[in-house]
């Protein structure tokens, strides 16, 4: 297998899975800034024009950032991330969307349409209208998941699991662009902390 790798918090969440579970993976990377990723050789490997890309064994292309950790957390032997039983396979799914959808889209999102907007206004359908906006619902629901983090080490208790690590690297991403964490968040700020103390971390 090889990681088709770029700068952002998407190749960091596969990257930072990767090394959780003890997966080595070749990477290539490619030059997000330039627009390779737009560009015909990486477009016949993923159509959505989106990094990162996992070049499979039997010369398949995956992508999506959560099918690609599932994918990995399958085929490779350790303590998965996902979770041993159908309840925490469940479990890791709900947490996992819902983190996607209510804080990382909203976060990117309101920087690709603000401080992002130079390099994505030719590249995507941008609204600028809507950055402040969509900045004030990921804060909402950071909020809001930092009443669901009291007592506990991680988003599902004391199992790590992938929505920890996709929230991580968003949240990362997040405080290095303009959205940092709000103080107040005392809970998400904790977790914030023991997740970047992880080696893990820094892949």
């Amino acid at each position: 297998m090889k990681l088709i790798n770029s700068v952002g918090p998407n190749p960091h969440v596969v990257r930072m899975f990767a090394a959780e579970r003890g997966i080595t993976l070749e990477t290539e990377d490619i030059d997000l800034m330039a627009g390779e990723n737009r560009q015909g050789d990486f477009m016949k490997k993923n159509p959505t024009g989106q990094s990162p890309c996992l070049a499979l064994d039997n010369g398949d292309y995956l992508s999506e950032i959560t099918a690609i950790c599932e994918y990995l957390d399958e085929v490779s032997p350790g303590d998965s991330l996902i979770g041993s039983t159908p309840e925490e396979r469940a479990e890791t799914r709900m947490w996992t969307r819902r983190v996607d959808l209510n804080i990382c889209e909203p976060l990117t999102n309101g920087f690709r349409f603000s401080e992002g907007l130079p390099i994505f206004k030719d590249r995507i359908v941008t609204v600028p209208e809507a950055a402040e906006g969509l900045k004030r619902i990921a804060q909402d629901r950071l909020t809001w998941l930092d009443g669901q983090l009291a007592g506990k080490t991680y988003i599902c208790g004391d199992r790590l699991c992938l929505a920890d690590i996709l929230l991580y690297c968003f949240l990362a991403f997040g405080s290095a662009v303009g959205q940092p964490l709000n103080p107040q968040n005392r809970n998400v700020q904790a977790w914030f902390d023991r997740m970047g103390a992880k080696p893990s971390a820094a892949a």
